[in-house]
């Protein structure tokens, strides 16, 4: 189980995460919509340990991470996986070299237990054959995919997408929709997403989280959101269907 409690995170002037209290259950898939701007990439940013609050607790399975060590939040970090907005491939390194990196960083397997893993994965995300290929003779959809193999590479917990859809045609996006639910049914894995897609709710979530002012405006189903009488609510979606 992830919790956030009380978060707070300015950067200079700017209040981003203003009293974020948040709890993400495991094996659970969620998905966090908002503005641009309303710290949903901060947020997620938080629960991996990539940025510390300036105020608050942020708890994985229990044990608060902002006081952890160098160290220790490695240790911990082993048990996510993160999808990055722009994939953050590797330009010099073949398919293969950059899915299996952080595998060879821990230096727990050899070159062949590597090699074995790294085409697994590459299967699960459906680029059976992919691993001598460069990022650059990749298209969009198939740079999300190998990165997406990278973040599953070493089995974790859970599993973090920031705008996994961003960029791609409709076509792709519903791939890479189809993809996420696929693995967190086949991994058992807890998956968080955040996205502006409102396809993406409709296809992946099982709850959505809606962030308002640096806080959870919202946190309910799918069906919940889009009935709602919420005024806020209602104007954040007939904005985003008339930007998609």
């Amino acid at each position: 189980m992830i919790e956030l409690k009380n978060v707070y995170k300015s950067f200079g002037d700017k209040k981003v995460l203003n009293g974020v209290n948040l709890t993400i259950n495991k094996g659970e898939t969620l998905v966090i919509i908002g503005k641009s701007g309303c710290g949903k990439s901060v947020m997620l940013k938080h629960i991996v340990g990539l940025l510390k609050p300036d105020k608050g607790e942020v708890c994985i399975e229990g044990q608060n991470i902002v006081n952890l060590n160098q160290k220790e939040l490695y240790a911990m970090r082993k048990k996510f996986g993160f999808l990055f907005q722009g994939a953050a491939l590797f330009d010099s390194m073949t398919v293969e070299e950059n899915v299996g990196l952080g595998l060879r960083e821990n230096k727990r397997f050899k070159d062949d237990e590597i090699s074995k893993i790294v085409a697994e994965k590459l299967d699960l995300v459906g680029l059976p054959g992919t691993q001598n290929m460069s990022p650059s003779d990749l298209s969009g959809g198939m740079k999300k995919r190998v990165s997406l193999a990278r973040a599953i590479a070493d089995n974790p917990e859970y599993i973090l997408y920031d705008e996994p859809t961003t960029g791609l045609d409709p076509v792709m996006s519903d791939n890479i929709d189809e993809l996420i639910r696929d693995l967190s049914d086949k991994l058992k894995v807890t998956s968080i997403i955040v996205t502006h897609d409102i396809f993406s709710v409709i296809e992946v979530a099982k709850r959505v989280v809606m962030m308002e002012g640096g806080v959870v405006y919202f946190s309910g189903t799918p069906q919940e959101l889009f009935a709602s009488k919420d005024e806020h609510i209602i104007e954040f979606l007939k904005r985003t269907n008339k930007q998609q």
